[in-house]
């Protein structure tokens, strides 16, 4: 079974200010530069036809590059506890278009409907019950800007999961344009 995602890989002009960020909130579990990306959509464990289904589907995909820039951060909570730190991505109807055909895509590969809004966003921490707390940093960090930068592929990766958090691997990459 391989866990896949498809994914914005990040440019280092966009990952710099990104990792400066991190940094203020005691048990946080920050990104390192590897792991941050804007994921689309988050496939699950599949097995290897259905990941070559996927690779199959995704490479359909048309669309013409398009711009994105970072605007500011947020937090999702679980429960009323903040459980993530991400970064925004400024509004992008491109991004959008691009995020449901990568839906469509997965649907035509087997996988069930995402049932989940899609908001996009870099995750740059995660946090559990003995992290600090998160109000000054986000205050800190409310106009961070970075980019623009040219999106012109998308990319599957896999996630293996370890003692010390997610490690990706960028498996196939598409094109767009």
């Amino acid at each position: 079974m391989h866990r896949l995602f498809a994914a914005l890989p990040l440019p280092i002009e966009v990952t710099d200010p990104l990792l400066d960020t991190m940094d203020g909130i005691e048990a946080a579990r920050w990104q390192s530069e590897e792991q941050l990306h804007l994921t689309l959509r988050f496939a699950g464990e599949l097995d290897p036809r259905q990941g070559e289904d996927l690779v199959t589907a995704l490479s359909r995909i048309e669309g013409e590059p398009f711009d994105l820039r970072i605007r500011g951060v947020g937090h999702f909570e679980r429960k009323g506890r903040p459980h993530t730190l991400w970064a925004g991505i400024a509004p992008s109807e491109p991004l959008a278009v691009l995020q449901r055909r990568v839906e469509r895509a997965c649907r035509a590969a087997g996988l069930p409907p995402e049932t989940r809004k899609f908001v996009p966003h870099v995750t740059l921490a995660r946090l559990n019950s003995g992290s600090g707390p998160i109000g000054g940093w986000l205050a800190d960090n409310a106009l961070l800007s970075a980019g623009p930068w040219r999106v012109e592929s998308f990319a599957l990766y896999e996630s293996r999961l370890t003692p010390y958090g997610s490690d990706y691997e960028r498996l196939e990459d598409f094109a767009l344009g």
